[in-house]
């Protein structure tokens, strides 16, 4: 539809005196450079879905940044949900008497949610395929105490990074 509009106004121009004649040259090589442009941006982007097609195009990341627990804490739950279902996962996370599992379990809801907004997955269809806990920066606060003195307080934070894919877009690649 640009280029009729684009192929309009030229047509118009180059009817008109000399004066338009020099913005109908520069409109002209306007188009050729919009298309030289469009036809390099083309390549690069079916260059890169051919390399990432098979995996990134049904596969849901989130990342919990500076999550307010320990990273070992964490480690504990995300080692039992790794691998499993969303289902599954969720009744695991529900029943864990654990602190950590809650905010694991917003990640995990949340990353549930993002793939059936965003991309019509659905939901039951969706497998943990990686699940990793980085350390992150401890906060140090300072607790006033006796006489003047002070104690400091170390609150460690993780990053929780949570992947799921679909399950039959799963079984697909691996055939």
């Amino acid at each position: 539809m640009q280029e009729t509009i684009i192929n309009r106004v030229v047509n118009v121009l180059q009817t008109t005196p000399n004066r338009l004649g020099v913005v109908c040259n520069t409109l002209r090589l306007k188009k050729n450079e919009d298309r030289r442009n469009i036809m390099t941006n083309q390549k690069k982007i079916t260059d890169t879905s051919r390399k990432n097609s098979s995996n990134s195009s049904k596969e849901i990341i989130v990342l919990g940044k500076r999550m307010g627990i320990s990273f070992l804490k964490a480690q504990r739950i995300i080692d039992q949900i790794r691998g499993r279902s969303y289902e599954e996962t969720l009744m695991i996370l529900e029943l864990m008497p654990y602190r950590a599992s809650y905010l694991i379990l917003k990640l995990v809801y949340s990353a549930a949610a993002n793939a059936n907004h965003n991309m019509g997955l659905n939901e039951a269809n969706l497998v943990i395929t990686s699940a990793e806990v980085n350390k992150s920066i401890i906060v140090k606060r300072l607790r006033p105490r006796a006489q003047g003195r002070s104690y400091m307080i170390k609150r460690p934070t993780c990053h929780i990074k949570i992947v799921l894919k679909e399950k039959s877009f799963m079984d697909q690649s691996k055939t």
